[in-house]
């Protein structure tokens, strides 16, 4: 996998196949590899481009305080047109979601078509907002994630049946959480402040006018259905898909369901190479 340097960081990312450019967006705490089944499907027909969060996987550490949604859509811009990329798609599930709307209102020219999955551009609810934010004060406190505290964050990502049904990947999750290097934490938890206190964008969700895949796991705990389903009815040309037996992951938990579904959305809307 190769690197780039995008305002002094060294970003390292994914490219696989040829064709068309697919820019894949993962989620908070996860890395580029959580799209490995759909990117084995997709690269046959298409390029597919996955980055590290910063702090993530083998990007750089982010080394700042205070970063915005604006800014992460910036840096994965800048990362595109390094590339030279003067269209392409974008599919980001949870925070790779919320960039990927902004990315797609400050360049409409360039995104051809957008999935957005297990996400959402409004103002995190006040509620969650307090638990979120307090885990991650406990993280910081941690210099880590404990395995108390992987206990409390893995079943979230989940939907019941996927952990009844798929322990494995829940525990492999929680080792990947606490695997988490120490110097890693502060970015992380920059990230995850940018996340929980980012501002609403459902009222320019109208401005979008490529057409637009919504999808979320019926069981997505911090993204539930509802959330996306007015996402998707604020949309010009938006469409609204549910994965049953899928929580916030439904790209892992229903692995096969998904990439068929994306695989269908990408080759309806953009013209390939195969």
């Amino acid at each position: 996998m190769p690197f780039m340097t995008i305002n002094g960081r060294q970003l390292h990312y994914l490219d696989e196949g040829e064709g068309f450019p697919i820019l894949f967006g993962h989620s908070f705490l996860w890395n580029a590899h959580m799209w490995k089944p759909q990117i084995e499907a997709l690269s046959q027909h298409y390029r597919c481009l996955v980055v590290d969060l910063w702090d993530h996987g083998q990007s750089d550490h982010l080394n700042v305080e205070r970063y915005t949604m604006s800014e992460l859509a910036n840096d994965y811009w800048q990362f595109t047109q390094a590339l030279g990329l003067e269209q392409f798609a974008v599919v980001g599930l949870s925070v790779g979601g919320m960039w990927g709307v902004q990315l797609t209102l400050d360049h409409p020219e360039a995104v051809s078509a957008l999935v957005i999955m297990d996400t959402y551009v409004g103002a995190e609810p006040k509620v969650t907002q307090e638990t979120y934010l307090g885990l991650l004060a406990a993280m910081r406190a941690h210099k880590g994630v404990s395995e108390a505290l992987a206990n409390i964050i893995a079943p979230i990502f989940f939907s019941p049946k996927t952990c009844v049904n798929n322990p494995k990947m829940v525990q492999d999750f929680k080792a990947h959480l606490m695997a988490f290097p120490a110097d890693n934490i502060p970015g992380i938890a920059t990230l995850g402040h940018m996340i929980f206190t980012r501002d609403c964008l459902l009222a320019r969700l109208s401005e979008i006018k490529q057409p637009t895949l919504v999808v979320v796991g019926a069981d997505d705990q911090p993204r539930p259905p509802a959330e996306a389903k007015d996402m998707a009815d604020r949309l010009c040309n938006g469409k609204l898909e549910v994965i049953k037996d899928a929580g916030h992951i439904a790209n892992l938990e229903q692995a096969e369901e998904v990439t068929k579904l994306l695989s269908s959305f990408l080759e309806s809307q953009i013209v390939y190479s195969s």
